[in-house]
């Protein structure tokens, strides 16, 4: 069962960005609610903040799916950026020289926590009844159509060379 202290994470690794850039970003979201942290990496202009939003999603999906917690009352207890493997590529340069490019990966981890305050799965309550189906009209039987099945249905028939139509004779064929 989930207690108050209930904390939920995601984790998106290996992604292809610099963890310096991805800090900034994961640095503005951390301590506020779910729907907040969300207004603000919409409107952040920076490439990360699309990552680190996806990455908040899945914690949230993490949370209802698993836990049984509502999204929005959660809060990002933490969120930080682990430096992950750097690529190293190679650049042609002047009179046969190369220049070393670096390529840095990140992984990036949200964790949500529920708040005292939080609707937990055992203080939810139960959906309402659905309402009963009305009853149904009889149809008409002149309404009905009869609709064959497939095993009412003839069998198509092919025709094999024997039984090709054959062409009449007419007069101006004769001479």
């Amino acid at each position: 069962m989930a207690t108050p202290q209930t904390e939920v994470r995601a984790v998106a690794k290996w992604v292809r960005m610099s963890p310096r850039k991805a800090r900034l970003v994961t640095d503005h979201i951390r301590g506020r609610s779910v729907p907040e942290a969300r207004t603000v990496l919409a409107f952040t202009p920076r490439a990360a903040a699309r990552e680190i939003e996806k990455v908040l999603r899945s914690a949230v999906a993490n949370a209802e799916a698993n836990h049984g917690l509502v999204g929005d009352q959660l809060v990002v207890s933490a969120a930080y950026v682990d430096e992950g493997p750097v690529m190293k590529r190679w650049r042609a340069r002047a009179r046969g020289r190369v220049a070393r490019i670096k390529k840095p990966t990140c992984h990036i981890t949200v964790k949500l926590a529920a708040p005292d305050g939080a609707v937990l799965p055992a203080a939810r309550q139960a959906p309402p009844p659905l309402p009963a189906p009305a009853p149904e009209e009889p149809v008409a039987e002149a309404e009905e159509t009869q609709v064959p099945t497939e095993s009412e249905e003839k069998p198509k028939r092919t025709r094999t060379r024997k039984e090709a139509p054959k062409k009449s004779k007419t007069s101006s064929d004769e001479s």
